[in-house]
């Protein structure tokens, strides 16, 4: 791909400052780039990279942002990472991502048509002169792709709650249903985390490319990231909660059935040991030698019943008893 080819296709432009938006890259876009912007090499092969650690790498005239945002996987049914690599400079915006950001994308169309629109604030600050350099883009950027965390979390914690009648069910076992979330936050939480800590660190080192006072800007970012971090800690520890519950119910649960089983087996053993005294080839009171006609031809087997019976009654009322029933 020729520089020519990268502007036409991926660049669009401001009064004082371009934007370059490249989705789903290969080392041709980034050889076209190189020409138009030295960056670093390293970087440049960071932007190919979706296994890069969230981080901000500062340069004499540009910083390099490397940042994670979540995207849900229905068919795996948990977050995955999305990259977006950022050069930011005082007179251009380079973005570049897989193609996956669809807030990002749909910005950058609109931007390239020549609207420049800013966010609805939904109470949360807006540069006042809208997107008029690199860095309150970038704000904009971020602010678009945050909107879809808050989202996010809050499904996570809709589906706590809708769990929450299985997890208390002691007939139910919610196991599943927790360890799916569990997942899923795990996953999320790793991705929002480092997320705030660039954020955070972008507050001070965006101020050398921008005059506006974009520190205010990106510290109302923080402020909102640190509220989704806020839900997900509440989540976490809820899901801990139900765990927990799940385990003790199971639990329980698995000790009432040997309970019974074991009663069944205690009851079950004085007509086991009846039976196995009569079915030996010894002489008994009553046995097939000389057996007991008093009630008729079924005295021997009336009697052992009757004692067999009299003895699970008297071990029933021993166990109520002891309050093991």
């Amino acid at each position: 791909m020729t520089l020519s080819e990268l502007l036409a296709t991926y660049t669009a432009h401001s009064g004082n400052f371009t934007w370059i938006n490249i989705d789903d890259p290969d080392t041709e876009h980034l050889n076209a780039l190189k020409t138009l912007h030295p960056f670093n090499d390293l970087n440049l092969e960071d932007c190919l990279s979706e296994t890069q650690i969230p981080k901000i790498d500062e340069y004499d005239d540009y910083l390099f942002i490397v940042l994670h945002f979540p995207r849900y996987v229905k068919a795996k049914r948990y977050s995955v990472p999305i990259q977006l690599s950022v050069f930011l400079g005082k007179n251009f915006l380079v973005t570049v991502h897989n193609g996956e950001l669809k807030p990002l994308q749909n910005l950058f169309s609109t931007y390239r048509k020549g609207n420049h629109p800013v966010a609805e604030s939904n109470g949360r600050n807006q540069p006042a002169n809208g997107l008029s350099s690199p860095a309150s883009l970038l704000y904009s950027i971020i602010y678009n792709l945050s909107e879809n965390l808050f989202v996010m979390s809050s499904k996570i914690l809709t589906s706590i709650v809708e769990i929450e009648e299985a997890v208390f069910d002691e007939h139910v076992s919610a196991v599943h249903e927790v360890t799916g979330l569990r997942h899923n936050l795990a996953n999320f939480r790793r991705i929002v985390f480092p997320l705030k800590r660039v954020i955070h660190d972008l507050e001070k080192k965006v101020l050398q490319f921008t005059r506006e006072d974009m520190g205010i800007y990106f510290s109302d970012l923080t402020d909102y990231i640190d509220k989704v971090w806020t839900t997900l800690e509440e989540c976490r520890e809820t899901l801990d909660i139900y765990k927990e519950t799940d385990i003790i119910i199971s639990s329980n649960r698995t000790n009432k059935i040997l309970t019974v089983l074991t009663i069944l087996f205690t009851f079950s053993i004085p007509v086991t040991v009846m039976g196995t005294l009569y079915g030996m080839n010894v002489h008994l009171p009553g046995g097939v030698d000389k057996p007991w006609m008093f009630l008729g031809p079924y005295t021997t087997f009336i009697v052992i019943m009757t004692a067999s019976i009299m003895q699970v009654l008297c071990m029933f009322y021993i166990f109520r008893r002891l309050r093991w029933l």
